[in-house]
């Protein structure tokens, strides 16, 4: 069993990563930190000796960067199960007040990444009949917040391309979910005086997209909307 999962170092992804190689999946992972990636290769390696593991500095707004990474994959393996287009930035703003490049910047990493990464993988799942693509995508897909600006509106894109993907991939038996998570105890929030408690874990997250690929075949959780409990924090 194999699983891809990018922006894999920190936060959502990192969780994700470890549930899967947990469950004895062979790993590819990318990130933008080579540091941080080998630090992370090295911790999976020492906890999961049984997994094949892929790891390849990325980033994921340059196109070319992503199809070395994807040919790395298809090089190396002739299935794939789990698709996690994780990666993603967050650069708050008002839209009238950005600077220019923010919505660009935000739409390569948040968007582009996905979609170009899911066209250059998704061919083994069809070829296969088999498989599963995650998109990380955020409460801000679905409701704009103040200083969400081109945040919002990358995420809002994500949602209608994973929405697009799920119909085109039905007659190959292929599953696509959209990830709806708020607020998760994740490097974007550093700085924010709130108590932890406010936040999600990131293993929840990991856990709610484990629960979903392991549902039988003829079954498919479209999203997961998670909240904390107390609700969204908009500001």
């Amino acid at each position: 069993m194999n699983a891809v999962i990018t922006g894999a170092t920190k936060g959502i992804g990192r969780a994700i990563t470890e549930k899967f190689a947990s469950e004895g999946f062979n790993i590819a992972i990318c990130a933008r930190s080579k540091k941080d990636l080998e630090l992370f290769s090295e911790e999976l390696r020492n906890k999961f000796p049984d997994i094949d593991l892929i790891a390849q500095p990325c980033d994921v707004s340059d196109k070319r960067q992503l199809k070395t990474f994807a040919d790395l994959i298809k090089s190396t393996w002739n299935s794939l199960d789990v698709l996690v287009n994780n990666a993603g930035v967050f650069l708050p703003g008002q839209v009238h007040k950005e600077k220019a490049g923010v919505l660009e910047k935000q739409i390569r990493t948040n968007l582009y990444s996905a979609y170009y990464l899911t066209q250059f993988l998704v061919k083994i799942m069809i070829r296969n009949k088999h498989g599963h693509i995650f998109n990380i995508c955020s409460t801000a897909s679905l409701q704009a917040y103040p200083n969400g600006g081109s945040y919002s509106i990358s995420k809002f894109a994500l949602l209608g391309f994973t929405k697009n993907l799920r119909v085109e991939m039905m007659p190959f038996q292929v599953k696509v979910t959209a990830v709806i998570p708020g607020a998760t105890l994740t490097a974007s929030w550093e700085g924010v005086e709130l108590p932890e408690a406010r936040f999600m874990k990131t293993s929840d997250i990991a856990r709610s997209i484990w629960n979903a690929y392991s549902l039988s075949g003829q079954t498919v959780v479209e999203e997961i909307l998670i909240r904390p409990i107390q609700g969204d924090i908009t500001s």
